[in-house]
């Protein structure tokens, strides 16, 4: 379900965006703007800070469609993110409407909308760009490496019934797969529905395992990629699901396998290694290889669905998330690859 702002609504909201826009509307005056938009929020970096924007949306996982809504969204962001970047995560801020204009942290006014305020961080401090820019090393992720696994290893457990943990994994391996047979060329169905048979059949075969796994279930991240981890010095992980509890209601291993494929994905396949032994060594929790394969072949099935719902449609970029979506499928299946269904081992 996707729902678009009232008329009247749609129009402040464009108000704001165009103000944003504009260098002399922030305290500090910076030189520009530049700007970032994604499905739920707009993001505008000035020199020194990241100012983001919520957008008056209502999807099938999340609801923004109120001020008061979005407001709330915003309080929830900087709870959540002061875990694990609480140094990068400034505050709330309002943009007022003083009856003439509106204006950015103004001594007077009626709030028209708040934003999430941060420091701005460079890009060649975050682990995707070093792992693109062939700048990483193990030395390097240490802080960040540390950093995530005394979270998760402190995180109260939030342990449900094994049977349950282990359907729903099913359940939501069938629902990725079905949603690209909907979505996507016939040969990407293919593979998808294939990948989803074979993973299904190594979750039945490791439903003991998974079973155990329940009991480890914490409120985590949700979204744990490359371009979320600020190397440092100091590190911190931004960005964390804010709008949608289940989403960060997690195996810790899970959220690490999802770090670990996309590292992998940007051509660091040992990139997860240091982050699991991390986590093994805060949390004593050494569970065997054939968990973070099948996580991660889980998450590939989940991307390789998001990017085929990122295709507009009139089609036109069609190609390009088709590409995508195989090369998280051909992952899924090299995660997959020589595992025995009945086997702890890989």
């Amino acid at each position: 379900m996707v729902a678009s702002a009232s008329a009247p609504e749609a129009g402040r909201t464009d108000e704001i965006v165009a103000l944003l826009r504009e260098p002399a509307a922030y305290p500090e005056q910076p030189e520009a703007v530049r700007v970032r938009e994604t499905h739920m929020a707009w993001v505008f970096l000035t020199d020194r800070y990241a100012y983001k924007l919520k957008k008056p949306v209502r999807l099938s996982f999340l609801d923004y469609s109120t001020p008061g809504k979005r407001r709330a969204a915003v309080e929830s962001e900087l709870r959540l993110n002061a875990r694990l970047a609480p140094w990068v995560y400034l505050g709330m801020v309002p943009v007022l409407d003083d009856g003439a204009d509106l204006r950015l942290e103004a001594a007077e006014g009626v709030p028209a909308a708040w934003l999430v305020k941060m420091r701005r961080l460079p890009d060649a401090g975050f682990l995707d760009t070093a792992i693109e820019d062939g700048t990483l090393t193990p030395a390097w992720l240490a802080e960040a490496a540390d950093l995530l696994g005394r979270f998760f290893a402190g995180q109260p457990a939030e342990p449900m019934p094994g049977e349950a943990y282990v359907s729903g994994l099913r359940r939501r391996v069938a629902e990725d797969a079905a949603a690209i047979r909907e979505s996507a060329h016939t040969s990407t169905a293919q593979r998808a529905h294939e990948l989803a048979t074979r993973l299904d059949s190594v979750i039945a075969g490791q439903r003991e395992l998974l079973g155990t796994r329940a009991s480890r279930r914490v409120d985590g991240h949700g979204d744990l990629r490359p371009e979320h981890v600020a190397l440092g010095p100091p590190a911190a992980v931004i960005d964390c699901v804010e709008f949608n509890r289940d989403f960060r209601l997690n195996d810790p291993v899970e959220e690490l396998a999802f770090l670990h494929l996309e590292a992998t994905r940007l051509g660091a396949p040992w990139v997860g290694e240091h982050f699991r032994r991390a986590y093994a060594e805060a949390a004593g929790d050494h569970p065997p290889p054939v968990l973070t394969a099948l996580y991660a072949a889980k998450r590939s099935l989940l991307r390789a669905k998001l990017a085929i719902w990122h295709i507009r449609p009139d089609g036109a970029d069609s190609a390009y998330y088709h590409d995508r979506a195989e090369t998280y499928l051909a992952l899924g299946e090299r995660f997959l690859a020589g595992l025995s269904c009945g086997s702890r081992t890989v």
